[in-house]
């Protein structure tokens, strides 16, 4: 297939980043801004490249085979769409879209125009959860009873989107992937602080067909950053801590056995879980590229980014019905956010 020319869309606090690592995949081409301090930015990082302020001149090239659009939210569908009927494959930053509605027009674009369509759920590349999925497939937790995250901070703030829209799609996406399978039902509650009706803090619960449940809690008014999942099995528990520099998966051999039908809890030693010092958003770019080369479809394809908005959308439906449980698919095809 020769050089995949490629451009990024929107060079912004995460354009950036797929400015720089696209640029030493050898793949960047162009980087379009609308904005004129994005655009300086991107001279910044890859003087080599051509800067655009329009991004009908980036579709109006033969040169660009795939663009990578990390833009707002609300400008997702659009820009896909138009990118995929000029015949160029789309790797999409999360979340995919605003609603299910929109996934799913994307979705069908990128099959009628046979496009690679892909959504940027950067924590299923990461080292660790791919190991943690190792881990699971081969039963070394057991029974999976139960998964929890907090994806805590203070900042990031938007005015646009709320936390749920914003933090959570990476967790809802590592959960639905280790557990295969969408929730039956989710409840969300959380409070808004800064901006009226948009959530600074929520907590999701899933409830899942087996008896798994999980639970995701983001705030973007933490006093400190956290970003931990826990997963707890029936023989062992595992803790993936992305914030921290060493031992960021470590799995703890402890469960509760059953003596005379009373429980008695075992406690064993815990043990740090090894996996390549690989940066995830390098293999995420890796593996798209690899996907255009290849025509086959990505680990987080659009059918995926569309499970995660179901669970958003119906997570956003709860959280305004004052945390009432809601089925996944109830909704599915209304856009609930404020």
């Amino acid at each position: 297939m020769g050089q995949i020319n490629l451009a990024v869309i929107g060079c912004g606090s995460w354009g950036r980043n797929l400015v720089r690592v696209f640029r030493d995949l050898g793949a960047l081409k162009v980087v379009c801004d609308e904005d004129e301090g994005g655009r300086e930015e991107a001279r910044q990082l890859a003087p080599e490249a051509t800067i655009l302020g329009d991004f009908q001149t980036v579709l109006d090239r033969d040169d660009i085979r795939c663009v990578v659009l990390a833009t707002p939210a609300e400008t997702h569908e659009g820009l896909a769409l138009k990118a995929l009927a000029a015949g160029q494959d789309v790797l999409v930053e999360k979340p995919m879209a605003l609603n299910c509605q929109q996934g799913l027009r994307m979705h069908k674009a990128a099959a009628k125009h046979d496009r690679i369509l892909m959504v940027g759920h950067l924590l299923e590349y990461h080292p660790a959860v791919l190991r943690l999925r190792e881990l699971i497939a081969k039963g070394v937790l057991g029974r999976v009873n139960y998964i929890y995250s907090n994806r805590l901070n203070f900042g990031k703030i938007r005015t646009e989107e709320n936390a749920l829209w914003s933090f959570a799609p990476h967790d809802i996406a590592v959960i639905l992937r280790l557990v295969g399978e969408l929730p039956l039902e989710v409840t969300c509650t959380g409070g808004s602080y800064l901006t009226p009706n948009l959530a600074d803090i929520t907590m999701s619960c899933l409830h899942f067909r087996t008896g798994l449940r999980a639970h995701i809690f983001v705030s973007w008014l933490n006093p400190f950053k956290e970003q931990k999942l826990v997963v707890v099995g029936d023989k062992q528990m595992a803790v993936f801590n992305d914030v921290a520099k060493e031992e960021k998966l470590v799995l703890f051999n402890q469960r509760v056995d059953f003596n005379n039908r009373q429980p008695v809890i075992q406690k064993g030693a815990s043990e740090v879980a090894n996996f390549p010092a690989d940066e995830p958003l390098r293999r995420e770019c890796e593996h798209f590229l690899d996907c255009v080369r290849t025509r086959r479809q990505p680990l987080t394809d659009s059918l995926s980014g569309i499970d995660v908005l179901r669970v958003l959308q119906a997570c956003q439906v709860s959280l305004q019905l004052n945390g009432r449980p809601t089925l996944i698919g109830e909704h599915w095809f209304t856009d609930p956010r404020p």
